[in-house]
């Protein structure tokens, strides 16, 4: 998309074409028909400025409550935060009561319009497209007063010393769509980051939860977020924005947290399975917190390096998965197949940790002949050492 085909869109023509072609069935089987019809109504890039716009509200309706109004570029798009995470993050720069904050690298708007409902906002983006799509979408949330957009290359951008405080969204991707997996690739990396927190201390970075530990600065909280039971990112914390922990995990939408503080003195000891089995937190685990969680449950870890938890009673969690466990054994392929011939089972869900096996050959290999309606979960993972299957009938909760 160009600024051009953008002025389109915001134009009454193209308003008109954006709410008919809002209305059409846009599956993979109509996509071809529908984008030939336009480019014969419309110019070759508008024609696909307007589909594009249609089909990218469609995919972003699970990120953004007013997706429908929005303008987005693909890539972009995929790499911005959800709504209700960017609203978290922006709740903790208003505990801090920040007035002016620079959000650095603000692409299509994602956090922008969230931390403009509390602040004045500067956008500072190189790609003048994405920047016009930022003003255009916190204007959609009622903020477009607080925005404003700065174009700028942030290596050559001197630090905003008159901010409050700062968010980063480094890119975390090359221009062939190739993931960054070091901190050092980030753009702008960590170091040029440091530049600018010793200017404006109170800063926060969006990184990847994959994140290696061991590039974790230490004078940093890390917080690890998971939305609706799966891990979206992380967040550095720099200083009045820490809240005095090193770690956290939080799962949204409900907020629940857990840190560093809930570790407890000694370490959990581990056990054999026991009647029931918990899966941690995907954030739980990535915060290295699951010791903290055993100690909450009075649970125990079935192995010192495995991130599964047992115990001999359910405590309903929001920060685990629980099931029933029916059996645990040394995995050998052949007593695990007779064991489910055994019992006519015909269905199962296979989860994996601490092993080399992949669950999709794994089921080919057992040759289920049993009932469809008689479902197991297999656990293949280490118990005390072991490479072992842990059988559970049902999740409990």
């Amino acid at each position: 998309m160009t600024l051009d085909d953008l002025a389109f869109l915001l134009s009454a023509d193209g308003q008109r074409w954006l709410a008919d072609v809002g209305q059409m069935d846009i599956t993979p089987q109509t996509h071809l028909q529908i984008a030939t019809w336009l480019r014969q109504k419309l110019p070759p890039t508008q024609a696909q400025a307007v589909l594009e716009t249609i089909v990218l509200r469609q995919h972003a309706a699970t990120k953004f409550s007013r997706a429908s109004q929005m303008y987005f570029v693909r890539a972009a798009l995929e790499q911005a935060s959800a709504e209700v995470v960017a609203q978290h993050r922006a709740r903790r720069f208003a505990t801090l009561g920040s007035q002016h904050i620079a959000d650095l690298g603000c692409g299509i708007g994602g956090d922008a319009l969230a931390l403009a409902a509390q602040a004045e906002v500067t956008g500072v983006e190189w790609d003048p497209v994405r920047l016009a799509l930022a003003q255009e979408n916190v204007r959609v949330y009622g903020h477009g007063s607080r925005f404003h957009p700065l174009q700028a290359d942030l290596h050559s951008l001197s630090p905003l010393a008159q901010m409050d405080a700062l968010f980063f969204d480094p890119a975390r991707r090359d221009e062939h769509g190739r993931r960054f997996f070091s901190l050092a690739q980030y753009q702008p990396p960590l170091s040029l980051v440091d530049q600018w927190r010793a200017v404006v201390p109170e800063t926060a970075v969006k990184i990847s939860p994959g994140v290696d530990y061991a590039e974790l600065p230490e004078d940093a909280e890390v917080e690890f977020i998971s939305l609706d039971g799966e891990m979206k990112e992380a967040v550095l914390w720099y200083g009045r924005l820490q809240s005095g922990v090193a770690r956290r995990a939080t799962l949204l939408p409900a907020g629940h947290t857990l840190t560093t503080a809930d570790l407890p003195a000694e370490a959990v000891p581990s056990t054999a399975p026991q009647a029931f089995l918990y899966e941690p937190d995907g954030a739980v685990i990535r915060a290295h917190l699951v010791q903290a969680l055993a100690a909450r449950l009075g649970a125990n870890q079935i192995d010192e390096s495995i991130a599964y938890l047992t115990a001999e009673t359910a405590v309903s969690t929001p920060f685990a998965r629980c099931f029933a466990v029916a059996d645990a054994f040394p995995f050998q392929l052949k007593q695990l197949r007779h064991y489910l011939r055994e019992r006519r089972v015909g269905s199962v869900t296979i989860k994996k940790r601490g092993s080399p096996l992949e669950p999709e050959q794994l089921l080919r290999q057992l040759r289920l002949s049993g009932h469809k309606d008689e479902h197991r979960f297999l656990f293949l993972t280490h118990v005390l050492g072991e490479p072992s299957v842990i059988v559970a009938t049902a999740e409990v909760g």
